[in-house]
């Protein structure tokens, strides 16, 4: 298990665009979360015990924000053909296990991770209502193999800031820590080391 951080995108950034597969077989797109007052993209999979380890917490803040009006969308960018556990069938397997409550896509090309940036799994990113990039980072301290809760203390803060049109200071936006995204061989990204 090596752990990699969040490449820390810079604040402002307008949030990528992205049309790709859900679980359920729909594509789903940017757009469609037009009118929402936040957007978090969580950039995830099935088989990272950075992931497993944040699950359940991560469907409960979900729902809890998703109730405020807050959009929500998982993307798995994992190379499937060398990480099977990752397959979108497995994916719609674990949406249900655990309870996601928000769209869990599936991006082949790799190409959406690429434009955000995303370089762990899990890799948070909130945007504003105009879909401008507030907070990217962990969703709290917690770590597999630590004591600590899994509360999500980062990304409520992040959240609720939002919600209230407050900016969170970069000082307080720490990197998510993870398993790298499992790039396809000679498919790696310029900022992968």
């Amino acid at each position: 298990m090596v752990a990699v951080k969040s490449t820390m995108l810079p604040l402002g950034t307008r949030a990528p665009s992205f049309s790709l597969p859900d679980t359920e077989g729909n594509t789903v797109t940017l757009e469609d979360f037009d009118g929402a007052p936040a957007l978090l993209v969580v950039f995830m999979c099935n088989h990272c015990p950075y992931v497993k380890h944040v699950q359940y917490g991560l469907a409960d803040l979900a729902r809890e924000y998703m109730d405020k009006g807050v959009a929500v969308v998982g993307i798995n960018s994992n190379d499937v053909k060398n990480h099977p556990d990752d397959r979108p069938e497995k994916m719609a397997q674990e949406k249900e296990r655990v309870g996601y409550p928000f769209a869990y896509l599936f991006d082949a090309t790799q190409e959406v991770a690429k434009a955000y940036r995303a370089a762990c799994t899990p890799d948070f990113f909130v945007f504003d209502a105009d879909r401008k990039l507030v907070y990217r980072g962990q969703m709290d301290e917690s770590r597999p193999g630590t004591s600590l809760p899994v509360t999500g203390h980062d990304l409520r803060m992040a959240l609720d800031a939002a919600l209230e049109g407050r900016t969170i200071p970069e000082d307080q936006q720490q990197p998510s820590i993870g398993c790298n995204i499992k790039w396809k061989f000679h498919n790696e990204p310029d900022y992968f080391k």
